[in-house]
């Protein structure tokens, strides 16, 4: 079944007409199509093909001033009035005469845009991914550094989401995106000893929205084998990482990525700055009303785009039906701007941001992130280097956390050097920089140019929804640091 179906434009016409018929001032319906096939290989083995295939229609009602949701995967017209009665039911007795539910003005769209693929995800034989997987299977199935790598689990993952949105005030909006990733765990033996990496290090993947082309031009199998090499020697290393002394410390893009998602991305969130997120996935370090306050130095540059093309996260209208464009969350240190939907517009911004997301058609949409980055400046990595005297860069990690409110996070290195007079010396075993947010963002004092991206799923709410993103970086330095 296709979106673009004129059967499935009728049955989203029938839920407006109902919803309208019982009084909702205003009402929306996404008619919403998930596919997916995953392909692994377990040390050489290969596993049974995953698949999913969810379709159904999810509605949202604003009536009295409250707000309803209602979902179902059986697409009749009567299935459908039954699930938009359901929610005018659900907003009915959620009403209690309290805060009304509101959204923000927004003009009504009509467009209808796709991906476009080279090699089609939905015509890719399944021998071709296999064959691929067992290739890079092939060639880290070797020693290393004096590592062997028994375990090697390889995976690929093929999805395609197709969406058909309508709502009271106009809009009509349908959308096909295909996405392709690969992801990869070894675990490593060497001496009794025993650790577990990823490649990209940090459990991250590689990929992006488009056909199987993206995959390929990855070149895995000379990726693959030679980031182990390079993780496995720096998984020799005895050297301990100076300790007690403020060094500078220049992160790769591996670990500064991360950082942009975790401490500015997620309590950037209007809804968890509400306390929505709080019993779910935490809280914000912000408070409500608190725009161009500062949180770090002026090299603090963030921002989330969903129109970066090809990327993972990659939309042209949110799933409230609102247009996307970047989002510069922080700018020269200033919080600039909050991920909003409609509503929480309506509280702090007066527009929304197009950041409101589902993965699914049973669930409704929450404000996410869509492909979260530290900006790129203007220096070069060996810029940076020639500039140190006596610092730690730290390339990948292997670990991390960071409190519920984002004000507390901790790093601990994976592929990790010492830098001394501007040149980079014996490796290191895992430097741990701990460090509060706003230090952190205070810190930085410059910016490479060599932007990178990595892909994942970042999830919230309850039930939990794993929304595509990529998080990204340049090599950056932090001045007058104290690694653990």
């Amino acid at each position: 079944m296709s979106v673009s179906d004129s059967l499935d434009e009728d049955l989203c016409m029938a839920a407006l007409d109902e919803a309208s018929r019982l009084g909702c001032g205003y009402a929306e319906v996404r008619l919403h199509v998930n596919t997916y096939t995953g392909y692994s290989l377990r040390s050489g083995v290969t596993e049974p093909t995953v698949l999913v295939d969810s379709r159904g229609v999810g509605i949202r009602v604003i009536c009295g001033g409250s707000l309803g949701f209602g979902a179902t995967n059986v697409l009749s017209r009567q299935s459908v009035v039954e699930a938009v009665n359901m929610a005018v039911k659900m907003a009915k007795a959620s009403g209690d005469g309290g805060e009304k539910y509101v959204l923000s003005a927004e003009e009504a769209v009509s467009d209808n845009w796709r991906v476009s693929e080279a090699k089609s995800l939905y015509e890719l034989p399944s021998e071709t991914v296999v064959s691929l997987l067992r290739d890079v299977d092939s060639a880290s199935n070797r020693e290393v550094k004096g590592f062997s790598f028994p375990v090697r689990l390889l995976r690929i993952d093929c999805s395609t989401e197709q969406k058909l949105y309508m709502n009271s005030e106009g809009s009509k909006i349908s959308s096909v995106v295909p996405r392709v990733s690969f992801h990869s765990v070894f675990v490593g033996l060497r001496d009794g000893e025993r650790v577990t990496v990823s490649v990209p290090p940090g459990y991250s993947g590689l990929g992006g929205s488009g056909g199987f082309e993206l995959i390929e031009k990855l070149r895995l199998e000379e990726y693959v084998t030679l980031r182990l090499t390079e993780i496995a020697t720096t998984l020799s290393s005895t050297t301990a990482p100076p300790r007690g002394e403020r060094v500078d410390v220049i992160l790769g893009p591996n670990v500064a990525s991360l950082t942009s998602h975790e401490s500015v991305g997620h309590p950037f969130e209007a809804d968890r700055i509400l306390g929505r997120e709080a019993a779910q996935a935490g809280e914000s370090y912000l408070k409500p009303g608190e725009y161009n306050i500062r949180l770090g130095g002026a090299e603090a540059y963030v921002s989330d785009d969903p129109t970066i093309p090809n990327s993972m996260g990659f939309y042209l209208y949110d799933d409230e039906g609102v247009k996307a464009r970047r989002r510069r969350l922080l700018q020269a240190g200033y919080v600039s701007e909050l991920l909003h939907n409609r509503a929480t517009a309506t509280k702090f911004a007066g527009k929304s941001n197009a950041s409101a997301r589902a993965v699914r058609y049973s669930v409704e949409p929450l404000i996410r992130m869509a492909n979260t980055y530290i900006e790129p400046g203007d220096w070069s990595f060996e810029e940076l280097l020639k500039d140190t005297r006596r610092g730690v860069y730290i390339k990948s990690f292997m670990e991390w956390n960071i409190d519920d409110k984002r004000r507390n996070q901790r790093y601990v290195g994976l592929e990790a050097f010492l830098i001394e007079n501007g040149e980079l010396k014996a490796s290191v075993n895992r430097p741990i920089l701990e460090i509060s947010t706003p230090k952190y963002w205070s810190n930085i004092d410059a910016r490479a140019k060599d932007l990178e991206f990595y892909s994942g799923m970042c999830g919230k709410g309850d039930p939990m929804q794993g929304a595509p993103v990529y998080f990204g970086s340049p090599h950056i330095r932090l001045r007058d640091v104290v690694l653990g």
